[in-house]
């Protein structure tokens, strides 16, 4: 039995359909039914219940040959670091009293870090949690920024005609599509190969300006330009979606370390390179949902 947290958010849904698909049990956890019933529909079990109740996880872990864990985003909790906390130290303590041979953890680039990357701090402690446990074969996962983020702001290129951002324009950022991850996570449970931390990131790097011009090729709006906007332009925003203040104030550190820094992290573990390119990306994932707000199918 495979063991995978996250209901049916961006890697989760995809990597059960991967081992559903060969032949794999699947038993799919989250807190809310609706969202696991696309995968129930697909032939998963399914556990609903607090990701946040160790005890909830400790039963949801029986039976498991191998898991698949992450601490969901959290975005509108307040405040968001003492939510990821929580079910931090629940998967944590879960695996601890009922051991699970081989764990695929999600994590992320710049994870080897304390502080100073917003959300991924949480990340870094987590890794350390699950480092303290004996007996399990971990694999740290830490993926680049997530290509499918930027459909988060498909609307807003098909309303504006602009891309925006509070990350810098010319900043190199390490990028992966969400399904690259999947098919590595999906590998690492069923033939593993890595233990300890695997960096997955595109083959090149990408700015931000550059993803632009990307998007923009495949949507038929050659020259889209990106638009960096003020932090306290982005936090609103953000707001306004739905993010809690500590949520916002995150992102502000994360997007100023993704403008500065991140490359020393594509150093701080081996690296996978993924196929997926941005302008696959843009062509094959992003070109379609903008269609269909565009009003174009």
């Amino acid at each position: 039995m495979f063991v995978l947290l996250g209901s049916n958010g961006q890697i989760t849904s995809q990597l059960a359909r991967l081992l559903l698909a060969s032949g794999r049990p699947v038993r799919v956890v989250g807190r809310n039914a609706n969202a696991l019933a696309p995968l129930a529909a697909a032939g998963a079990q399914v556990a609903v219940g607090d990701a946040g109740d160790a005890a909830f996880l400790e039963h949801a872990f029986i039976g498991a040959s191998a898991a698949y864990t992450m601490i969901p985003p959290c975005y509108g909790e307040e405040p968001i670091r003492a939510a990821q906390d929580r079910i931090g130290q629940a998967i944590a303590t879960a695996l601890g009293r009922v051991p699970v041979p081989r764990v695929v953890n999600l994590s992320s680039i710049g994870a080897e870090l304390p502080q100073g990357t917003g959300p991924i701090e949480s990340l870094h402690a987590q890794e350390q949690r699950l480092k303290a446990i004996s007996g399990i074969d971990f694999l740290h996962l830490r993926p680049g920024s997530f290509m499918d983020n930027l459909l988060q702001v498909a609307p807003v290129v098909a309303a504006a005609g602009v891309l925006p951002g509070m990350e810098a324009a010319d900043a190199s950022i390490p990028m992966v599509a969400t399904r690259d991850v999947a098919a590595v996570a999906a590998r690492e449970l069923l033939t593993p190969r890595h233990s300890g931390a695997l960096l997955l990131h595109a083959p090149r790097h990408v700015s931000l300006a550059e993803a632009a011009a990307a998007l923009g090729a495949a949507i038929g709006k050659p020259g889209l330009p990106y638009v960096q906007t003020s932090f306290d332009e982005g936090k609103a925003a953000l707001r306004e979606h739905g993010f809690s203040a500590s949520a916002a104030e995150q992102m502000e550190q994360l997007a100023r370390w993704l403008s500065t820094s991140p490359l020393a992290s594509t150093r701080a573990a081996p690296v996978e390179v993924q196929p997926t390119t941005i302008e696959d990306f843009a062509r094959e994932v992003f070109a379609p949902v903008h269609a269909r707000l565009a009003g174009g199918g």
